[in-house]
């Protein structure tokens, strides 16, 4: 189960700068590294990164530069620049409070409770997720 499109967007860029204050990486390792650090709930396709990227190297936040793996293959690898190392303080601390007053409405104060509502939310999408295919297997025409 992912995180919704819309709320993606908004945090790209603050993981991707995270990643980066650790080592260059390229592409296809940032969206691997961000699914894996997330344990699979936070899933972005490689596709759909390089728009950011890109956005990221106009601003400043990060360089690029190509290594040749193999014999012929280049990879393109970012690197965090101090533009960039700046941004993310910021979009760190704004997120956190995004996160931390968010949490204070829906009355969530401990890790413990912040695990068992996720969990319970998951199960009830999945089981309206569920119910949802049931019907409409039952409104299509089986004939064959």
């Amino acid at each position: 189960m992912g995180v919704s499109e819309s709320l993606k967007r908004g945090s790209v860029e603050l993981l991707i700068l995270e990643l980066l204050q650790k080592e260059d990486m390229y592409g296809y390792q940032l969206s691997q590294e961000i699914k894996e650090r997330s344990g699979g709930f936070y899933t972005i396709q490689e596709s759909s990164m390089y728009p950011t990227l890109y956005r990221m190297l106009e601003k400043g936040y990060i360089s690029d530069h190509k290594k040749i793996v193999g014999k012929r293959r280049a990879r393109v690898y970012y690197h965090i620049e101090q533009a960039g190392i700046e941004a993310h303080e910021k979009a760190k601390v704004n997120y956190l409070t995004l996160v931390y007053g968010v949490l204070k409405i829906l009355d969530v104060n401990t890790m413990e409770e912040l695990n068992k509502n996720a969990r319970e939310a998951m199960i009830a999408l999945k089981q309206r997720k569920a119910a949802q295919l049931l019907e409409e297997m039952e409104l299509e025409d089986w004939d064959l």
